[in-house]
């Protein structure tokens, strides 16, 4: 079921309000293109998305309730491949220098045996998508996040595999009860995740927003009275600036994030012109 965001803001909720409508006075960041010329390609899209995770991650530390922390991790789905064998032979081996002053090393073959099963007997196609994401932790509660934002990557939206993957992974955290932050401003794909995500929760049309930018916060409420997830959507747009969204912590806590302001930090960081 997709509630309004104005049904939401009740009880407790009105706490985030306040926070929402009193952003510091901060001269305008707007949002730039950062997968089309002149930043494209001299600039890269990768490097924005890791400094703007780490800003989110340092301003999330700053904002949130005490046992609370923030911690940012960024995987590419077809990056840095290891060799494992290699990797586990270096390991395992040591180096044994010669003290009488020569200078030389010798290479000593690993003392511990490797095991290793039998070739595997059938494999699956598999997808390991990027994962760009701050995720935030309440150590009282459990080793496992509370929430997260992610920042979709181009390859979240290019084929069909991949965007399943992605809302899959965010249906998973709804389904443990995360509050989730989709941040998207990917201009050169058009895929909408947000809409995937309706269509895979089977949630009405009404739920499905037109913009190809967005931010859209998802909480997930589970009570005696109700079972719901209750989304505030925004729309983006390159040349504008950006909201202060919220990022649900529970049922009734929430922390605001803004946009704005941890992108002209990230931009600035990385020194893109601000």
């Amino acid at each position: 079921m997709c509630v309004p965001t104005r049904s939401c803001l009740v009880g407790n909720d009105t706490i985030y309000v306040s926070l929402l409508t009193t952003r510091n006075k901060v001269q305008e960041m707007p949002l730039l293109d950062h997968f089309h010329p002149p930043l494209y390609p001299q600039r890269t899209w990768e490097g924005l998305h890791n400094s703007w995770a780490s800003s989110l991650a340092a301003a999330l530390n700053a904002s949130l309730p005490e046992r609370y922390f923030a911690e940012f991790e960024v995987h590419w789905g077809s990056g840095i491949e290891i060799d494992v064998a290699t990797f586990e032979d270096e390991s395992l081996s040591r180096i044994v220098r010669d003290d009488t002053g020569g200078g030389t090393a010798t290479l000593v073959a690993p003392t511990a045996k490797i095991w290793r099963p039998p070739q595997a007997e059938m494999s699956i196609p598999f997808v390991f998508p990027d994962h760009i994401e701050v995720l935030v932790y309440n150590p009282a509660r459990s080793a496992r996040p509370v929430a997260a934002i992610e920042l979709v990557s181009p390859s979240n939206k290019d084929r069909p595999e991949t965007r399943e993957a992605f809302v899959t992974k965010c249906a998973a955290y709804l389904q443990r009860r995360m509050g989730v932050v989709i941040l998207d401003v990917v201009t050169d794909r058009q895929a909408n995740l947000h809409n995937e995500l309706v269509d895979l929760l089977h949630a009405p049309d009404t739920c499905r927003i037109a913009a190809n930018l967005y931010s859209v916060s998802y909480r997930p409420v589970k009570t005696k009275e109700v079972e719901r997830i209750d989304i505030w959507p925004s729309a983006l747009e390159v040349g504008k600036p950006m909201p202060v969204v919220p990022l649900a912590l529970d049922n009734s806590l929430f922390v605001p994030v803004d946009l704005e302001a941890t992108y002209k930090e990230a931009c600035a960081r990385i020194r893109l012109p601000v």
